[in-house]
């Protein structure tokens, strides 16, 4: 792979030079970078050394900058521009200033040979503007991924994300208990089709049911659809696309309006002729999408009923990963998962019992991932629906940990009510390879089981611990024994700890997070706390009341690399605003509340990318 060398042509104006044989160009995280500045990055050398030919170049530039944005296309002679034959993945996420057609538009005449685009972080692309990927004629990956907004409409129902719709295909779903599909359905526009396989638009609350339309139109080939956050899309948009793009394998609809209409789309049976198929809910079919799905994510989904739950779990048979968190789920529709091949399962803040999700491992021995945060029913009698036991199962969750040791090698395991000392020690070689563990409310692990958790589980990465009891010796124990441990969590911890348990060099630590669990942190403790953790990324402190102003000062020098800063009821530091916060220069996330008066903020908040060209 070759090298991105960095040059600079006249008074600091900065140019990418790319070698031929690159594979990867990655620019993201660069704001100066603009489409004229990644055009002059690719004319030949021998242009820019020749002083007339680089007037030249020089004034077809600014009359590029001056062109209207509307008529983003690029004439072939506007400049002689270089071909790269070998660039098959180009990263422009967080390039706030790159206009994004223009962009596509370079693209396709730069790297014929595109296939993965990422542009994550952009606020100014229209989502009408994705029919230009096409010209992209190899493009197969695309991720337009934004931040998931921290509200989530979930108690909103969205009746139509478009006024203008015109549904170019059926959508009467529901008639008495048949599902109506008509082969009209299927019929495509004249209109250049896309080889796109892989499209991602979380947390991008700009997409409507008319672009679902129109992604279903020229992207016929998708196999992988992330959607999560989407809130302006409605099940029947869902649905509609599901129905046209027939070969999805990987849906990701978390806390969006995906309902019992999309969940008919994906049981129901495909087309085989130009006659209407009609499906009953209750049967099941033999050739449906639900039946090739590996990936199903639709956690916090509060419009997928249980009976639509049981027939959509009676029918994925290859799922790899499968997200239900904060969904009407209960045993019966648990128990009708037949699959073998899941890796991942979330079942947070469900109402299944321990007995239903044992049945559910036993029959998945290369089960990776298991969170369970939040079952408040995990120790009470497994029900198959009809009022009888399913499969004999018993009143605790003694046989689903029991399962878990025997079939599973954990990576991920998430727990809450129930959890105990001995539910750890009956997990036994299950954990012994776990990356990441979350302790939430309702789990109670003792004193001897947190001093025993590094020997247990020596290859931890993440450490989250809510409401657990914690001290000086338990915490000193994990700082020193953790060799690998990149994430730390500590919410809502009850015990004692002090600024005995952080003065220990944690070189591998990236992400810090601590609530109310040191209301005795000052700006000594916190000086220490840079000194230890040096390659910190993201901090989050709540409930430090003693911190002040020269707090930022100490944060700012001791991590200037942070990209994330939360701080909450922290005193007053921001008593004099957040000027030294803004040393920070990677910064993309920034949180600050109930610290002090927010009239020191305002110049600030008017206008944040004036201060942080990387805030997000």
């Amino acid at each position: 792979m070759g090298a991105v060398l960095i040059s600079f042509l006249k008074e600091k104006e900065r140019v990418l030079v790319f070698s031929l044989s690159v594979q990867k160009v990655d620019i993201s995280g660069c704001p100066q970078i603009t489409v004229e500045l990644l055009l002059l990055s690719v004319i030949p050398c021998s242009y820019i050394m020749d002083s007339k030919l680089r007037k030249s170049i020089e004034q077809s530039l600014i009359n590029l900058k001056h062109l209207d944005r509307k008529q983003y296309a690029i004439s072939p002679g506007l400049l002689p521009i270089l071909t790269f034959e070998a660039v098959q993945d180009v990263d422009i996420s967080k390039c706030s200033r790159l206009h994004f057609e223009a962009a596509i538009e370079c693209f396709c005449k730069l790297f014929p040979a595109l296939r993965t685009l990422r542009a994550a972080y952009l606020l100014n692309i229209k989502m009408t503007s994705l029919r230009q990927l096409v010209k992209c004629s190899l493009l197969s990956e695309v991720d337009l991924t934004v931040d998931v907004s921290p509200v989530i409409p979930m108690q909103v129902s969205i009746v139509s994300s478009s006024q203008t719709i015109t549904p170019k295909i059926s959508t009467t779903f529901v008639q008495s208990e048949n599902y109506i599909l008509d082969a009209t359905s299927f019929s495509l526009s004249g209109s250049l089709l896309s080889n796109i396989t892989n499209l991602t638009l979380e947390g991008r609350t700009d997409v409507s049911d008319s672009d679902l339309q129109d992604i279903s139109e020229f992207c016929v080939s998708l196999c992988y659809l992330n959607l999560k956050a989407c809130t302006s899309v409605t099940d029947t948009g869902m649905s509609i696309l599901i129905r046209r793009c027939i070969k999805l394998q990987s849906i990701l609809v978390c806390d969006t309006s995906f309902g019992r209409n999309s969940i008919l789309a994906l049981c129901c049976s495909l087309p085989n002729s130009g006659n209407s198929v009609a499906v009953d809910f209750g049967n099941k079919q033999q050739n449906s999408v639900a039946l090739k799905l590996q990936t199903l994510h639709m956690g916090g989904c509060k419009g997928v009923d249980e009976t639509s739950l049981l027939e959509v779990l009676s029918q994925v048979q290859v799922l790899r990963s499968l997200c239900l968190r904060e969904t009407h789920l209960v045993d019966n529709a648990l128990c009708s998962f037949s699959g073998s091949s899941l890796e991942m399962l979330d079942v947070d803040n469900t109402m299944v019992s321990g007995a239903a999700l044992a049945y559910v491992v036993r029959g998945n021995p290369g089960l990776k991932c298991l969170k369970a945060r939040g079952c408040k029913n995990l120790f009470q009698q497994g029900s198959n629906g009809k009022g009888e036991e399913c499969s004999s199962f018993s009143h605790s969750c003694k046989e689903l940990y029991l399962e878990l040791a025997k079939t599973c090698k954990l990576e991920e395991f998430s727990f809450g009510w129930g959890f105990s000392h001995f539910s750890l020690e009956a997990l036994g070689p299950a954990i012994t390879s776990l990356k990441k563990i979350n302790m939430g409310l309702g789990a109670s692990l003792s004193h001897d089981a947190l001093t025993l958790l590094p020997t247990t589980c020596p290859f931890l990465e993440s450490v989250i611990l809510y409401f657990q009891v914690i001290t000086d010796s338990i915490m000193i124990n994990i700082m020193q024994s953790l060799r690998y441990l990149q994430v730390l969590v500590l919410c809502y911890c009850l015990g004692d700890i002090s600024s005995l348990s952080f003065k220990f060099s944690m070189p591998n630590l990236r992400k810090l997070r601590l609530e109310r669990v040191t209301p005795w942190m000052t700006n000594d403790e916190l000086a220490i706390l840079t000194q230890n953790c040096v390659n910190l990324v993201e901090l989050s402190l709540l409930g430090c009341r003693l911190l002040n102003s020269d707090s930022q000062q100490i944060i700012s020098c001791g991590w200037p690399g942070l990209t994330s800063i939360h701080l909450e009821e922290c005193g007053e530091v921001t008593a004099d605003g957040v000027i030294s916060l803004f040393d920070c220069k990677a910064l993309e996330d920034l949180l600050l509340r109930h610290n002090v008066s927010v009239l020191s903020l305002l110049p600030f908040l008017s206008h944040p990318a004036a201060y942080l060209e990387t805030i997000r």
